[in-house]
């Protein structure tokens, strides 16, 4: 199994740095004639059945032949399977821009390029972001076959938008430079770990370091709608000496530069596979004291230049194919319990799965929001000197 390479997407519209992409000329967009021999159109499907079905679906996106999407690395919860499995399985190429992009970067290219035939077809970002981008109507309406299975709380109600895969906030650990690993947060302020605790980006831009703060309030008397203890937490870190600036990837753990990472559980646990055949002991512990998990949403451009594509590859997404591939990249799907139920779930992927305990909770938009502006302002002055 690949590494999953730390991805900055960001999670809430807040959060959002604007990064111009470069731009060159391609020509005007193909107008949207994908249609079915009976002249339906694919752009303006709301579900495979609009179009006369799913195979009708998956011969308007053959006769496309392409998916532009960005943003996608290949060694993210086993995104190179899945696009690998959708090319095998369809015949249709899917071209990756930027694969390490930011979701700001990813809807300024939405919002940049309508009209062209570089603009992408589908999305990948945080929850929050995808309802960002529905109300400045950016997102086309689409029901998956298994969008009643998703929860309510995890999907829009007008289907522009629905979570697809997540984890929890976890600390990862090279037990073979750190005598003790720690497994919560209070641990990581023990002086033993003096410039070993690192997360993989800044959490003003990445989600996966926005977890971290957020788990890290949560453990420190924090909740949903207060996000500074865990500011003041890594303030607190930072002063000890313990938290060190770098950012970590695999390379950085690998030299030990950072054998203490705080990231999700599902990019941990996809280390500790690498590392094995490198002579690394990584351990992964979720932090009983701060269990903060979240989800990416998937979600179609309403301009898409490859409308049928684009609503092919949501399907195989959230088809049991495609949500055991997130199972066997340590991502948790969406449709994991709706699958457990029908006998779909790929039982040794989901027994692999870092252990937690309790149902996860999530917060809403404006929480979200409104912690990541406490963020932007608090988090330099925190970790600053």
């Amino acid at each position: 199994m690949t590494v999953f390479l730390p991805r900055t997407a960001v999670l809430t519209g807040g959060l959002a740095v604007a990064a111009a992409l470069a731009l060159s000329a391609c020509g005007a967009a193909p107008d949207n004639a994908s249609t079915t021999t009976d002249g339906k159109s694919a752009a303006t499907a709301t579900s495979a059945a609009d179009l006369g079905g799913l195979d009708a679906l998956v011969k308007a996106a053959k006769k496309e032949g392409t998916l532009h999407a960005i943003a996608l690395p290949r060694d993210w919860a086993n995104y190179g399977a899945l696009i690998d499995g959708f090319q095998k399985k369809y015949g249709i190429k899917i071209t990756v821009e930027n694969p390490d992009g930011t979701s700001s970067q990813e809807i300024q290219a939405v919002t940049s390029r309508k009209g062209q035939d570089r603009a992408p077809d589908v999305l990948d970002i945080g929850s929050s972001f995808t309802a960002s981008a529905a109300q400045q109507g950016l997102l086309a309406p689409y029901k998956v076959a298994g969008y009643n299975d998703i929860p309510a709380a995890q999907k829009d109600a007008q289907a522009r938008w629905y979570n697809d895969y997540g984890g929890y906030v976890s600390i990862g650990c090279d037990a073979k430079r750190v005598k003790v690993c720690p497994t919560t947060f209070k641990d990581l302020l023990k002086p033993e770990y003096k410039g070993q605790v690192a997360l993989n980006g800044n959490p003003t831009k990445s989600g996966s370091a926005f977890g971290g703060v957020f788990a890290a309030a949560l453990a420190n008397g924090g909740s949903f709608d207060n996000i500074q203890p865990g500011i003041d937490f890594f303030g607190q870190l930072k002063k000890s000496g313990n938290y060190t600036p770098v950012e970590s990837t695999p390379a950085t753990v690998e030299k030990g530069e950072t054998p203490i990472s705080v990231d999700w559980d599902y990019l941990n646990a996809g280390y500790a596979d690498e590392f094995k055949s490198k002579g690394l002991d990584w351990k992964i512990a979720v932090p009983s004291d701060g269990q903060y998990a979240q989800y990416y949403s998937q979600a179609i451009n309403k301009d898409a230049p490859h409308p049928a594509a684009a609503r092919l590859w949501e399907e195989y997404l959230y088809s049991a194919e495609g949500q055991n591939l997130w199972l066997k990249g340590y991502a948790r799907p969406v449709l994991m319990p709706a699958m457990d139920t029908a006998g779909t779930l790929d039982k040794t992927a989901a027994a692999a799965l870092p252990k937690v305990t309790g149902t996860p909770s999530f917060p809403t938009k404006a929480q979200q929001d409104k912690a990541s502006a406490v963020l932007t302002q608090g988090w330099g002055k925190a970790v600053s000197g």
